[in-house]
């Protein structure tokens, strides 16, 4: 199970780790940490030599009701940063977190490699055209509706059975543009109760029926936080337990605030 970044062939069968590098100053976690070179570099270089495989640059806050950003403020905030990133650290995968067409080419055509995409293009129509015209990696979330209105759209039947038929959906009309390498993200926190969250991880091996890479998302997110009655902050534990068992149920990229104790899950599960 590989992907192609840059000319590269990256082999999901071992579990990979994506750091993730928000440039926004309103995430949910670290939001404003990264607000000059210096931080932003020294968190990069954290977590390349900590053993991320990705990092994922991200320069719209998608967090429950997060405010709105004009596609040309996005694209200012990401480019530079990307920039950046490479003339310090010119061999790294990078991948770009955004759900616009227009902000993803920028992104690919100033080095990045990969498009992570929350809305699995219904956000934007043009986003799977571009991902195949650019012939890159192309992570298809699924969610309801947008940041601002996602989380009073949380209601399913059966929230399981409405994924699969969400991403068969979704991977046929990828394949109709033509985009070769895909991957899932079951969009943990997006449009989804704790309750849903922790149906889903529960039920998470059932997704291997579509038979792609599959990223999973939940460090230091609410469904950890609020069950443990602590905050983000202290999430870490909680955070990996949670990676340890969607490793157990398939998962072949971990996105992560924290890669060290990432990787640690990956080479203990490796080991069973």
């Amino acid at each position: 199970m590989t992907i192609n970044c840059l000319g590269n062939l990256v082999d999901l069968s071992f579990p990979k780790i994506m750091g993730i590098l928000n440039v926004t100053p309103n995430s949910f976690y670290d939001g404003g940490k990264y607000s000059d070179e210096k931080s932003m570099l020294f968190q990069v270089e954290k977590m390349l030599a900590e053993g991320a495989t990705f990092i994922d640059i991200g320069a719209y806050s998608s967090k429950p009701s997060a405010e709105f950003v004009s596609e040309e403020e996005e694209i200012a905030r990401l480019i530079p940063i990307l920039k950046l990133v490479l003339k310090h650290f010119p061999e790294t995968l990078i991948s770009v977190d955004t759900f616009r067409a227009n902000v993803a080419k920028a992104g690919i055509q100033n080095g990045a490699c990969i498009i992570n995409d929350i809305s699995a293009g219904s956000l934007d129509a043009n986003m799977m055209q571009i991902a195949a015209e650019l012939q890159v990696p192309y992570i298809m979330m699924h969610m309801k509706g947008n940041p601002q209105t996602m989380q009073s759209l949380a209601y399913y039947e059966n929230i399981t059975k409405e994924m699969l038929f969400y991403f068969s959906e979704k991977v046929a009309l990828a394949r109709s543009f033509g985009i070769n390498d895909l991957i899932i993200d079951p969009g943990f926190g997006f449009a989804k109760t704790l309750e849903h969250n922790f149906e889903l991880l529960n039920n998470l091996e059932l997704l291997q029926m579509l038979e792609l890479p599959m990223l999973v998302g939940v460090s230091r997110k609410s469904m950890v936080y609020k069950t443990l009655e602590t905050t983000a902050e202290f999430a870490l534990n909680g955070t990996t337990v949670l990676n340890t068992i969607a490793l157990q149920k398939g998962a072949n990229i971990l996105r992560v605030h924290d890669v060290k104790e990432a990787l640690d899950a990956v080479k203990l599960v490796n080991q069973l």
